[in-house]
């Protein structure tokens, strides 16, 4: 009787964290694998976002928030580097609307200003160092 389920599945089970310098933000950083557990747990000096496609909600603010919020309850102030792959609407707003909280928690968002032309084909680019 007093076995209780959540309804709501988590994609990282709760336990230590863990450190790590670079992290893809799993499924184009969909609300569906990503939630604030993940954050908790899975800690990265940077995160990759991906996902440009604002039917399928990816990137999804859901995901950025949950950045917000498991970041919050690090028991570090260390620095955090979020690097989206594409300029997209929801990633703009959510930067413009939670940019001081970002500040508060030490977390940096990249743009992506430089450009990489190989075979014929553009892409941003962005150095990493380890």
């Amino acid at each position: 009787a007093g076995n209780s389920k959540s309804s709501k599945s988590t994609a990282v089970p709760p336990g230590p964290p863990m450190y790590l310098d670079l992290v893809y933000i799993p499924n184009h950083s969909n609300s569906k694998n990503v939630d604030v557990e993940f954050f908790k747990r899975v800690r990265s000096s940077y995160y990759v976002v991906s996902g440009n496609d604002s039917a399928a909600e990816e990137p999804s603010r859901v995901v950025l928030d949950s950045l917000l919020e498991g970041k919050a309850q690090w028991d570090s102030n260390m620095q955090v580097t979020l690097i989206p792959t594409h300029d997209s609407k929801v990633m703009r707003e959510w930067y413009q609307d939670t940019h001081e909280k970002q500040q508060d928690l030490n977390i940096m968002v990249l743009a992506s200003s430089s450009t990489v032309v190989m075979q014929d084909e553009s892409f941003p680019a962005c150095k990493i160092e380890l």
